[in-house]
């Protein structure tokens, strides 16, 4: 008789409405984060920056876990822009073998928890050592239907956009597509994300009031929520706050609130 594996545990599941007051239908289906402050946070306490993220990389398992036991859809994180490449190399080598280190240490977390990991971004640059890592993770938890976990690693929106026309520039020459079908979807499914739902609510710590280059397309209709926590210190009280923020948004996707029509 061949052997299968064991089904993936679930997170214990929490009832928003009693968490945090929020009803499961009001809960945001995607949540994206950019994690800003690690050096900040480091730096203010007179320790090297790459402390900053070694924190971080903590603060990510805490806000995972309670995205999954919330029945969030989707989290993306904003882990590695391609404008990252650009600060120091000590820095960069180290947040390499950290994201190395973090598939391979939270590997069984992510598996026995019902959790699908995704990598959102470009191959192309990153260290074989990390691609191998992704890729051991991504099969790993494919058949996982629990949080979808994207990290956002060698990422930019700009690129990705770049990367989606190319594509359906091909199809267009090579007789594929027509011009006139190119619609929103068809570039949607161009993307990276191609096939997750658009984030509904982005969450930027640190203070920090940028977008930086990060689901330009995606987050069109996206709540924004932006804390003055750096990403060590947020938490997933923090987290819960900013939930609750969304929950209490009216969001109209360009329509009017019923009270603005004129009668």
């Amino acid at each position: 008789m061949a052997n299968h594996p064991e089904p993936a545990n679930h997170p214990d599941p929490i009832d928003p409405k009693e968490a945090i007051g929020v009803e499961r239908s009001q809960l945001p289906r995607h949540i994206a984060i950019i994690m800003d402050g690690n050096g900040r946070w480091a730096q203010s306490r007179g320790l090297p920056r790459i402390r900053g993220h070694e924190e971080g990389a903590k603060t990510v398992r805490s806000i995972v876990t309670r995205c999954a036991r919330l029945g969030v859809e989707v989290l993306t994180l904003y882990s590695f822009s391609h404008e990252n490449w650009n600060r120091p190399t000590e820095e960069v080598d180290f947040l390499m073998g950290l994201y190395g280190q973090y598939l391979i240490s939270e590997r069984s977390e992510i598996v026995d928890n019902n959790i699908q990991f995704v990598h959102l971004g470009s191959r192309s640059g990153l260290p074989q050592s990390v691609l191998e890592q992704m890729d051991i993770t991504k099969e790993a938890s494919k058949n996982n239907s629990g949080l979808k976990l994207c990290l956002a690693l060698n990422y930019g929106s700009r690129r990705e956009i770049v990367d989606a026309v190319r594509s359906i520039a091909a199809d267009v020459r090579d007789g594929a597509l027509a011009e006139n079908e190119i619609s929103e979807q068809i570039i949607s499914n161009a993307l990276y994300s191609r096939g997750l739902p658009d984030p509904d609510l982005l969450i930027r710590t640190a203070g920090e009031r940028r977008i930086s280059n990060f689901l330009l397309w995606q987050i069109s209709y996206a709540e924004i929520f932006v804390s003055n926590i750096c990403w060590p210190d947020f938490s997933s009280e923090h987290l819960d706050d900013a939930i609750r923020d969304f929950a209490g948004r009216e969001r109209r996707f360009g329509a009017l609130e019923p009270a603005d029509h004129v009668t």
